[in-house]
């Protein structure tokens, strides 16, 4: 196979240097260029024709989100954004991703060497991924939208949520289509611990339920969404009785803190058959032995379909071990979600509709 060709875009000479000696550290690699700015790299791309780019966010002439969307407008490609550990910075990142962008990198993860091996593993994984144009209508607020579900009442139960790579595209479509009395809903989603806090501030936004980052001891409610918080804990639930979140400090499970399979295997034993668990497009297989465990207690399980993941990683492996129940489309996923939390006036069982 033919090297991923990268070309790093970053107006600090220092972390070109860096992020060219860490890249070219994997033979199936190939560093061919860098650009100092967007402008530079503008005629870069069309010189040397790059499989990925990195991309830093704050530079000058043109900021990272103005040529993000000008890429995914004009020539959708592979972008992972490389950003520094600011409050503005973590916003900024998380329009990013919603824009398109692959992934994000934080430069301060660079003092430590386990992030040279995922930075290679996330550059050959975006010259695989499914990049798609940016979409002329992005999501908005729900809130600004007719209310859709206006007969839903849930029946009890919890959803859990777990995604990586392309999930914050993936998750504002399902969250978007909640209504506001949601069932409770927990998620964790691999991400930097500096931008967790902005992203669920931004699905706050989007969302009609009230979305915000999980804290030790927060009772599950009706009409709320608990985000993981990213770094130093796992979010797990505890239960019977009242189910509660809980911020446990163990150490990173499939390499990740938080890590889905923590969180899944949770809810399965405090929740057993009261329960959904959902799995979207990511690397890696962090969440199948998770949700294999949720529906071996009886709970619905739903994957992300290959055709709309941008990786098909952690939901294929969960539906080859026989963890998910149904595959769907990402636009499905919030429907078959609440077909299986809705009440039932009849006491009918709710099953997966066989389509939508």
């Amino acid at each position: 196979m033919k090297p991923v060709r990268v070309l790093i875009v970053d107006d600090s000479a220092t972390m070109r240097t860096l992020l060219s000696a860490v890249l070219r550290l994997d033979p199936a690699i190939e560093v061919v260029g860098h650009a100092a700015d967007p402008l530079e790299a503008r005629a870069k791309i069309k010189e040397l024709n790059p499989d990925v780019i990195t991309l830093d966010v704050e530079m000058p002439n043109m900021n990272g989100l103005e040529f993000l969307e000008k890429i995914m407008r004009l020539r959708p490609m592979p972008v992972i954004m490389v950003s520094s550990l600011t409050s503005r910075d973590a916003t900024a990142t998380i329009t990013a991703l919603e824009i398109g962008a692959f992934d994000c990198i934080s430069k301060a993860s660079f003092s430590d060497d386990r992030a040279f091996g995922t930075l290679q593993a996330t550059v050959k994984a975006a010259a695989r991924a499914q990049i798609r144009p940016l979409a002329t209508n992005q999501p908005s607020d729900a809130r600004e939208q007719p209310a859709a579900n206006a007969d839903y009442v849930p029946n009890g139960k919890v959803v859990a949520i777990g995604s990586s790579t392309g999930g914050v595209e993936a998750l504002i479509t399902v969250l978007s289509q909640f209504p506001e009395n949601c069932p409770p809903t927990v998620i964790t989603q691999h991400m930097p611990a500096a931008f967790t806090k902005s992203f669920a501030e931004r699905l706050n936004r989007m969302s009609r339920p009230r979305v915000s980052e999980a804290v030790d001891g927060a009772p599950l409610t009706t009409g709320h969404i608990y985000l993981a918080p990213g770094g130093a804990t796992h979010l797990e639930i505890s239960g019977p009785g009242q189910l509660r979140c809980r911020l446990r400090s163990t150490d990173p499970v499939n390499g990740h803190r938080p890590s889905v399979d923590v969180l899944f295997a949770s809810v399965a034993k405090a929740t057993g058959s009261k329960s959904v668990g959902a799995i979207l497009t990511g690397m890696g297989r962090d969440g199948a032995a998770g949700l294999l465990h949720m529906r071996q207690a009886g709970a619905g399980t739903i994957g992300q379909d290959e055709a709309t993941s941008l990786v098909y990683g952690m939901p294929r492996v969960a539906f080859e071990v026989g963890a998910v129940e149904r595959q769907a489309p990402l636009d499905k996923i919030a429907s078959h979600i609440l077909a299986l939390t809705r009440s039932n006036s009849n006491g009918a069982k709710n099953v997966l509709p066989r389509t939508l």
